[in-house]
Parts: structure tokens; C-alpha cells; sequence
């Protein structure tokens, strides 16, 4: 078989700050081709990656040698008949190149719904996997988390289905019907294959545990640092979503402002509702998604960026809301905001001790000295988001409850990038995890995997099988020093 390819076609990510022209360019659109491109790739002795809506602000996807586009492994796939006396509750299955837009339509559809889902709904299916993506929630994991069966193909082209020791699959009813395919049902192997970074293989299918369809009510508050700073622990606890948006810079007062976003099942669907409740503010959806009005402020940040703490000021305020009613699916989406010309960088801390509370304190401490040193901001807001221990072996959140913090730079930031590297060094010692899919410095230098990930051996031996000859290295997988050559 011969798979259809570009060649040296350039590939960019959304913002276009990640960009790479390799050899070739793949759309299967059959697992069958998708099978044959990896198998061409070790063949012809280069590494294959693939790639899905370039949300990624990191080098995660980027390959020399061939690269495949998912865009057309996008449909929903049928649910095979689970083995007797499995209890793991209702499942959709996915073809992972889907994304989660038309994921939730598809569940909605059904009359069904993801659990968590984070802030942004153009990202696929695999792509929030690979890389821990996550909501905030307390009670709430990674969106890995929530999967109950992965179909891989690894090296060789050879396809893996890999599940909890407890997944839904029927071993026999598999045997029968999967002859060339490997069952996994494994709990190792699992926790390493679900947050793989692509560096394992390239998903094609995911079974994914979801619910019956819900609302959520959000609710925006307006307040300061120093009222919410030692009430975080009775917010996540007391709240099914729990997120905060920060200013690291003192306003009037010398206070920072904050804004408390709570979401919750509706306690009454279908209770009427004023218009108003059932969208956010439609003229910051508007000025959001413009070209014009982003462009202008990207434009006074390069001429006056002493005004940056000021306009953060501004927009805490505007993100202000009593109340957003909708189905769940809706209210997670922060709509809009996706669109602004941004990019950020995200750290998991634990939630141990006042770990959490001596990072921000620090951050602060960051912004400062920069902008006293070099006249350098911060040109975003900070949003902290809490996630559940996950049992995924590199995941951000392995091992322990969490706080990601997100630090977000308006594209046109002078010096943004080695701000956010100063952020991410200062907070190493307490125990800090960069996110794999946004702006990172992580190296392979000193053991710093080994010394993040307690697992990270673990996971490195289900590696070694299933990238057997590295077909699935990169750059990435060099920078941090995953490669064995």
C-alpha cells in the first residue's frame, strides 16, 4: 500500500511560535494507512509524530522525519460489547484525532457529557491525553483519567490496545476479532501509555468513561489576594469547579485582584432563565474574538508596557459575572478568550503544606524584581486550577493534588519567553512540573526527570517496548532527554 504525502511542506502551530518543515506530510484517513506510514517511517530509518490541532505551545509534536495530521481520524467508532460484570459506567469510543468540539456534540447528541474538560474545545482527543490536559476540579483528574481503553500503534506498525487491569474489554471476544492486535490489560502499562507525550506511538482510538448529560452554573467574583489567600483549601473542597484568575501586580491599595470563578451543577435545569444568564458577557465574547481590538492592545504593550499591570487590572474586573448557566460542555469552554493572540506557560505545584501559597508569593516576588531590574511585565493574568492525583506515570499531576498554575503572555511581550523560563526556575525547588504541551525549558540535564517523576523509570520501560528502534523520537524527546541515543 502507498499512503498519499506532502513534501517539505511547512507545518506551524495555532499562534505560529512552533514551526518545522518536515521530510512528509501525512492525512491518513484509515487505520490501515496510519498503520503503513509507520511502518514506511521505519523502514525509510526516520521518526514519525503526529499532530492535531497545533494547540500546543511547546515543541511536543515537532518532527524531522515524517509527520502525520489526524484530522481525518475524526469519527465516532462503535462500542464493542464489554466483558460480563464490568461496572465502569457508560463509554463513548473515538477515532483520536477527533476534537473535543465534536466530541461533545456527539455526546451531547446522546444525551451524554464528559465529566471535566478544560478551557479550550478545539484541541483533539489525543492531544489532551498525551499531555495531561485538565480542568479544575479537586475531585476531578487529568482527562486521561477518564480513559478506559487506548488503541496505540507502536512500533512495527503493530496496534495495542491498552487498558486497566480492570478495563472493559472481553480478552476472549478481542482474540477472536483483533488477530494482528496486542491486549494490554495492564495497570503498568497503562499508567505509562496514557501520558505518553507521543513519544510511544500514535493514538488512534480512545474509549473514554462519560455521563449522563448535566448543567453547570459558573459564577465570577471579584476580590484580592489577601482575602482568598487562606480560604483556597474550603473553595476546592466546597466546590465542584474551583478556579482563580490573578493580577501579580498590586493595584489601588497595593492589593492584588483576583478573580473567584465557582462551578456547579445547576440545581434546577430547567428552572427559565433571564437571557443574560445563559451566555457570558456578549461584548467580551465580541471584543475577544476580534482581529482589530487584540491587535490594538498587543500595539499599546509594545509602545507603553508600564501599562500592562493596569490593563490586567481592567480585565479582572470585566470577567466579573453573577451568573452563567449552560450545559456542562458549554460553561467549561472560556469561549472566545481562546482567540486572543496569547500564549503561556503552566506549572504543577502540590498541594502540600503551603507549597501552593509560597509559589505564588514567589511569582509575585518574580514579576517584581523584573520589572524594577529591566522594566519587564507580565502581560497576562495568572489562573490557578486544582486537579486530583493521577496514577498516569508523567503526568503533571502523578502522585499528588495539585495546582496548575497557568501564566499567561500577550504575544507581543517583550522579553515573555525568558520571563516565563524565570518563573519556572524559581519554582523548581517547590517541587514545580512544567506542562508538556505549553512553554517549557525542561532539559535532560542533572537526572531532572528522574528527579520530578518518582515513576519515571517505570515509564521508561514500557517506553523501550514500545518505541523499540526510536521511531518515535523527536526533538522534544531529546530536549528532555527521554531519547536512548
Amino acid at each position: 500500500m502507498t499512503v498519499a504525502f506532502q513534501k517539505r511542506k511547512r507545518w506551524s502551530n495555532h499562534t505560529g511560535n512552533q514551526a518545522v518543515e518536515p521530510l512528509r506530510i501525512y492525512r491518513p484517513a484509515t487505520l490501515l494507512e496510519l498503520r503503513e506510514i509507520v511502518r514506511t517511517a521505519e523502514a525509510d530509518g526516520v521518526t514519525v509524530r503526529a499532530v492535531g490541532s497545533g494547540h500546543s505551545w511547546s515543541d511536543v509534536a515537532l518532527t524531522t522525519g515524517y509527520l502525520v495530521r489526524t484530522d481525518r481520524l475524526a469519527a465516532p467508532l462503535q462500542l464493542e460489547r464489554v466483558r460480563r460484570g464490568w461496572e465502569g459506567g457508560r463509554l463513548m469510543r473515538v477515532e483520536a484525532g477527533m476534537r473535543l468540539r465534536e466530541l461533545n456534540r456527539e455526546l451531547d447528541a446522546h444525551g451524554l457529557a464528559l465529566s471535566q474538560m478544560g478551557g479550550y474545545d478545539a484541541q483533539t482527543v489525543a492531544g489532551v491525553i498525551s499531555t495531561s490536559t485538565h480542568g479544575s476540579g479537586i475531585e476531578l483528574g487529568p482527562i486521561a483519567d477518564f480513559v478506559q481503553s487506548l488503541d496505540l500503534v507502536a512500533a512495527g506498525g503493530r496496534v495495542h490496545r491498552v487498558e486497566r487491569s480492570d478495563g472493559p474489554t472481553n480478552p476472549v471476544t478481542f482474540a477472536r476479532t483483533h488477530l494482528d492486535w496486542e491486549l494490554h490489560q495492564d495497570d503498568h502499562v497503562f499508567n505509562a501509555v496514557a501520558v505518553n507525550m507521543g513519544c510511544m506511538g500514535i493514538i488512534y482510538a480512545a474509549t473514554l468513561a462519560v455521563e449522563d448529560a448535566y448543567w453547570l452554573t459558573e459564577v465570577r467574583e471579584l476580590t484580592t489576594w489577601s482575602q482568598v489567600r487562606g480560604r483556597i483549601e474550603a473553595g476546592i473542597r466546597g466546590n465542584r469547579h474551583y478556579e482563580l484568575y490573578l493580577n501579580l501586580y498590586p493595584g489601588a491599595g497595593g492589593e492584588h485582584r483576583v478573580v473567584v470563578c465557582r462551578r456547579n451543577r445547576t440545581a434546577d435545569p430547567g428552572r427559565r432563565r433571564a437571557t443574560d444568564r445563559l451566555r457570558r458577557h456578549w461584548w467580551i465574547e465580541l471584543a475577544s474574538s476580534s482581529k482589530v481590538i487584540p491587535f490594538l492592545g498587543n500595539l499599546v504593550l509594545d509602545l507603553l508596557p508600564d501599562r500592562a499591570p493596569a490593563r490586567t487590572d481592567r480585565l479582572l474586573g470585566s470577567l466579573a459575572d453573577d451568573e452563567y448557566s449552560g450545559p456542562s460542555y458549554k460553561v467549561l469552554n472560556i469561549g472566545a478568550a481562546n482567540l486572543l493572540p496569547a500564549y503561556s506557560s503552566e506549572l504543577a505545584v502540590p498541594l502540600e503544606a503551603d507549597a501552593h501559597l509560597r509559589a505564588v508569593d514567589r511569582l509575585i516576588e518574580v514579576a517584581a524584581r523584573h520589572r524594577e531590574l529591566g522594566s519587564q511585565y507580565h502581560t497576562g493574568l495568572v489562573a490557578l486550577r486544582f486537579v486530583r492525583a493521577s496514577p498516569a506515570y508523567m503526568s503533571m499531576m502523578h502522585g499528588r493534588d495539585t495546582m496548575m498554575i497557568e501564566l499567561i503572555q500577550a504575544n507581543d511581550t517583550e522579553g515573555g519567553y525568558e520571563l516565563l523560563g524565570t518563573y519556572e526556575d524559581a519554582l523548581y525547588d517547590l517541587g514545580a512540573r512544567p506542562h508538556w504541551g505549553q512553554v517549557n525549558t525542561l532539559t535532560g540535564s542533572h537526572d531532572t526527570l528522574g528527579r520530578m517523576y518518582p515513576a519515571y523509570d517505570r515509564w521508561l520501560e514500557v517506553h523501550d517496548r514500545f518505541n523499540a528502534g526510536g521511531v518515535f523520537d523527536s526533538p522534544f524527546a531529546k530536549r528532555v532527554g527521554i531519547c536512548r541515543k
